[in-house]
C-alpha cells in the first residue's frame, strides 16, 4: 500500500508565512451573494429560480508566484545561467521529468537559526543516515522552521553557495525546504552582511544557480513525518508563462 503525505501549506489570509509586503489575499464570494453572476448568462433569471436560492463559491486571489508552497525556477535567481552562457529558464520551461523522483531528507532542525549549512554538514548528515546521494534525487532539507508559528520567516537554517553547488555537482537538480527561503533567514543574513559588508553572502544559495541551474521548492511542511530516503516526491509546479516560480502541490508517496 502507498501512503501519501501531504507537504505543501495552504494559501491562507489566516497563517502568516511572507513578509507583509509579499502576504497573499483571498477574498471569498459564497453561494448566498453570487447569484447575480449566472444570472449574467441567463437574462431574466431570479435568485428564487436557483435550488435553495444558491449561486456558485468562488474566490478571488492576490498573489504573488512565491507564496505558499511553490517551486523557484533558475530565472528567479538571475537572468543567465551556466556562467552566462545562456539564459536562465522560466518556470514553465522547467522538465517535467525532475518532478516525480526519489528523494532523501537531510534533517539541519537541531542546528541554529540563521546557520548556513556547509557542504561538509551536508557530507556528514548524508553519512549519518547511511544514504549514497543519486543523480535527479530530490533533497529535502528539514530546517528548524516551524509553519504557523511567530516569526516563521525568521526561522530555520540555510543552504548556502558551497552545499548548492556540492549537491548539484552530484546531479542534484530539485532541493526543498520547509523554511521560507533555501537560503538562511535575511535577519539572520542582515546581521552578518553588517559587520564587513561582504554582499557574497546576499543569497547565495540562490545564486548559486548562476553558475549550475536548478529548482528549488520552499515552505514545505510535515518533512518531520518522513523517513530519511525510501519515499518518492511528486512536485510538479503550476505553469505560469515566463515566471520566476509556480505553486505546487508537493506530495511524498511511501510504499509500505
Amino acid at each position: 500500500m502507498t501512503r501519501f503525505i501531504d507537504l505543501s501549506i495552504p494559501i491562507t489570509n489566516e497563517v502568516i508565512s511572507d513578509p507583509e509586503v509579499m502576504r497573499p489575499k483571498i477574498t471569498y464570494m459564497t453561494h448566498e451573494d453570487t447569484w447575480q453572476q449566472i444570472a449574467m448568462f441567463f437574462p431574466g433569471l431570479e435568485k428564487s429560480d436557483l435550488p435553495d436560492g444558491e449561486g456558485w463559491a468562488v474566490e478571488m486571489l492576490e498573489l504573488s508566484t512565491h507564496n505558499g508552497t511553490h517551486m523557484d525556477a533558475p530565472w528567479h535567481y538571475h537572468s543567465t545561467t551556466s556562467e552566462g552562457a545562456r539564459a536562465a529558464p522560466s518556470i514553465d520551461e522547467a522538465p517535467l521529468d525532475r518532478f516525480f523522483r526519489p528523494g532523501v531528507k537531510l534533517d539541519f532542525s537541531h542546528l541554529p537559526h540563521g546557520h548556513v549549512v556547509s557542504a561538509a554538514e551536508v557530507e556528514a548528515e548524508l553519512d549519518r543516515i547511511g544514504y549514497a546521494l543519486r543523480p535527479l534525487d530530490i533533497v529535502l532539507v528539514q530546517s528548524g522552521a516551524v509553519y504557523g508559528t511567530e516569526n516563521f520567516t525568521d526561522q530555520g537554517v540555510g543552504l548556502g553557495a558551497e552545499a548548492t553547488l556540492w549537491l548539484t555537482e552530484r546531479g542534484v537538480e530539485v532541493v526543498g525546504t520547509d523554511a521560507w527561503s533555501w537560503d538562511a533567514p535575511f535577519s539572520h543574513t542582515a546581521r552578518r552582511w553588517a559587520e564587513n559588508r561582504d554582499a557574497s553572502i546576499i543569497w547565495e544559495g540562490h545564486k548559486a544557480g548562476r553558475i549550475r541551474p536548478y529548482y528549488q521548492i520552499e515552505k514545505l511542511t510535515n518533512l518531520e513525518r518522513l523517513p530519511s530516503h525510501g519515499f518518492t516526491v511528486s512536485c510538479f509546479p503550476v505553469k505560469i508563462e515566463r515566471a520566476s516560480a509556480g505553486w505546487i502541490r508537493a506530495v511524498a508517496l511511501i510504499d509500505d
